[in-house]
């Protein structure tokens, strides 16, 4: 079923890790997709994202793209007009930043995090907003935050934070946007197995990683695959009338704490 067909994406941090395996599953849902990323090449090597869904028959571009550079999210959706102009926008750039406590973190550091991880949202979002809102077809925007942007997590102030802010910022943009048929929500992982759970901040393949996963009820971490699938449903028509929600992806973990 081609949920997406007709429909253009812009996927920010779509080069590697989440942000690669929603745009696969846009594309293989019938949609255009532009990557938009900070470098072309995946973390973990291979295909490029846009060359791999061109070579599965699928329309992509690539857009070089700092999410922390309002100009750049607004040239990633300008690219978008490629392919009939924008309906989807998932702001899913991210950085784990520092882990470590209030009382040894520098404020530039606190800074950089929140550039990214909050600005980041705030600048695409907008930039997605005006596009769409001047085509005044609706439209979808998918906003990424955390669990630790449900509960507060020690260690990880900043990042807890900006998490925090992306799921309040989503909820009132939401009700901006509403009467101009513009949904916004927010999802929120648990542990995903990408780069960033393995180098960034190891958990997947450590001792306590796997302390974690046994108190999941579904007793596995997340794969890139499940963020998609949950990404692809807010694209889609399937979730008309879902707007300023939260939906977790974790297993089941935030419930069993």
């Amino acid at each position: 079923m081609s949920l997406l067909s007709g429909k253009t994406a812009v996927i920010t941090g779509a080069a590697s890790g989440n942000g690669r395996a929603i745009a696969e599953a846009f594309a293989d849902h019938g949609a255009a997709v532009v990557v938009a990323d900070l470098q072309r090449d995946p973390r973990q090597g291979g295909t490029p994202t846009d060359e791999l869904i061109e070579e599965r028959g699928g329309e992509a571009v690539f857009v070089e793209c700092d999410v922390t550079d309002y100009d750049d999210c607004v040239a990633a959706v300008e690219a978008a007009d490629e392919f009939g102009g924008i309906d989807v926008m998932v702001n899913n750039a991210g950085i784990v930043g520092p882990q470590t406590p209030l009382v040894d973190l520098d404020l530039e550091a606190y800074r950089s995090l929140i550039e990214v991880n909050l600005d980041g949202v705030f600048h695409g979002a907008k930039a997605a907003a005006l596009e769409l809102v001047e085509r005044g077809d609706g439209g979808s925007i998918i906003n990424m935050s955390s669990v630790a942007g449900m509960v507060g997590y020690g260690g990880i102030t900043p990042y807890s934070a900006a998490k925090g802010g992306v799921r309040l910022f989503s909820y009132a943009l939401a009700s901006e946007l509403g009467p101009d048929g513009i949904r916004v929500n927010a999802i929120h992982p648990g542990v995903i197995e990408t780069a960033m759970t393995i180098e960034d901040s190891p958990t997947v393949g450590t001792d306590e990683g796997e302390q974690l996963k046994a108190t999941i009820p579904l007793r596995r971490f997340g794969e890139p695959s499940d963020v998609a699938g949950v990404c692809v449903f807010l694209a889609s028509d399937l979730s008309a009338y879902v707007t300023a929600e939260s939906i977790v992806i974790d297993g089941g973990n935030l419930n069993s704490v």
